[in-house]
């Protein structure tokens, strides 16, 4: 029973904590709250939803959460991009050249036999977070789509994929013990 209770309790706060459906609020002012769809109050949340989720998939991205959100801030990128290429790339860092802590195939197309290899995670998401930023949404991209016909070759495919994880990410209620008290 107090298993029941606490999942309720669960949902009924992560069901305060989705994704703005109206922009005439305060988030006009916030660039990220734009991007990202959710408002200030809302965002401070991030990075526990994210650790959450990551860790629901066996992640070992899973943390590295805080480092998605402080670098999709730093980029102004929605903050679930970089951990959802991950997934569409490498099933969240599980399947990767060796060594490399490159879960997004970034240089691959390079002609590279596996990529860029990044020093550690929080190099790679760096990176990446920059790249998009600069070489992707600095040069015209409005959204997933449009990134994933540089990216990947096939934005709708691609970008698809990539949006799935996103509203994954967006919509995800932890099941696991552990994290249910980060919403209570």
């Amino acid at each position: 029973m107090k298993k029941i209770f606490l999942l309720i309790i669960a949902l009924i706060v992560f069901l305060s904590v989705k994704p703005a459906v109206d922009r005439a609020d305060d988030s006009e002012s916030d660039p990220a709250a734009q991007i990202t769809g959710f408002t200030a109050a809302q965002q401070d949340e991030r990075a526990h939803i994210l650790k959450a989720f990551l860790h629901a998939n066996n992640s070992p991205l899973e943390y590295e959460a805080n480092t998605f959100v402080e670098e999709a801030d730093r980029n102004n990128l929605d903050w679930r991009l970089v951990a959802a290429i991950a997934g569409t790339e490498s099933t969240f860092g599980k399947v990767l050249p060796k060594n490399s802590f490159n879960a997004w195939g970034w240089g691959i197309p390079t002609g590279a036999d596996d990529g860029v290899h990044f020093k550690d995670w929080k190099d790679g998401i760096a990176q990446v977070s920059e790249g998009l930023r600069e070489n992707y949404y600095g040069k015209g991209a409005k959204n997933v789509y449009d990134v994933g016909w540089i990216y990947a070759a096939n934005g709708d495919s691609w970008g698809t994929h990539v949006q799935y994880f996103m509203d994954q990410i967006s919509s995800f209620v932890p099941n696991d013990p552990q994290f249910l008290n980060v919403y209570l």
